[in-house]
């Protein structure tokens, strides 16, 4: 199943999911959540992947809002950085960035001491940790595999926000290892042919393949209709 979110304008890092509760935007993540719980094959289904091909598709944005929206739900969710290469999420909820996944994954602490409250109810952040030399060697490890497990058994859903397919093996390794995968694509910018690459990707690295959101999609005029009638 294909997820699409749609939005007028290019995406920003913003909450809008925390700070503006009835904008259209968040109107959009709310109905991609639905499209996640009928799509998703069974209740153990707990890790989904966000991933793009390229940079700047806005991914870490969906990423965010979509924990928001979980959250919002009821959901115990657990947002993790795992984009050891150019981390976001610390920066998204104005917090250090000194301990996180890295630390983990190198065995220098516990998952209860590397998370941070995000201030919204049911929402728990693994930031990235300090950016580490060696990112794919650590994520390809069986620390790794433990650690999801733990997640797992902590809380209802975890959301992992990773590096762009196509720049770099991480998001491959990731997407083997989490039930889920979501490929978020710019509909504004994004070439067809990395679109493929990526899904052929995924595909490569036995990913199960959720859906994909389009951002940046024009609306159209019967879509702003029902958000004033919904309003």
């Amino acid at each position: 199943m294909w997820t699409q979110k749609k939005s007028k304008g290019s995406a920003t890092r913003k909450l809008v999911g925390h700070t503006k509760p009835q904008a259209l935007v968040n109107e959009q993540y709310r109905t991609i959540r639905t499209n996640i719980n009928f799509s998703l094959p069974g209740d153990d289904t707990k890790t989904i992947l966000f991933t793009s091909a390229a940079k700047e598709e806005g991914k870490s944005t969906t990423s965010c809002n979509m924990a928001i929206v979980f959250a919002e739900a009821g959901k115990r969710v657990l947002l993790v950085d795992a984009d050891m290469r150019r981390p976001t999420l610390h920066h998204s909820f104005h917090l250090s960035n000194k301990i996180g996944l890295s630390n983990l994954l190198l065995k220098k602490g516990r998952l209860q001491d590397c998370v941070k409250r995000s201030g919204i109810t049911g929402l728990d952040l693994l930031l990235c940790g300090q950016i580490p030399p060696n990112p794919a060697e650590l994520l390809s490890s069986p620390v790794l595999d433990d650690l999801l497990e733990e997640m797992k058994a902590r809380y209802d859903l975890i959301i992992i926000d990773s590096p762009p397919l196509l720049a770099v093996t991480d998001s491959k390794i990731l997407a083997n290892k989490c039930d889920a995968t979501v490929l978020v694509v710019n509909t504004g910018k994004t070439e067809k042919d990395s679109v493929k690459k990526a899904r052929d990707a995924l595909v490569t690295s036995k990913a199960f393949i959720l859906g994909v959101v389009m951002n940046n999609y024009e609306l159209t005029k019967e879509n702003y209709y029902y958000h004033n009638y919904n309003s």
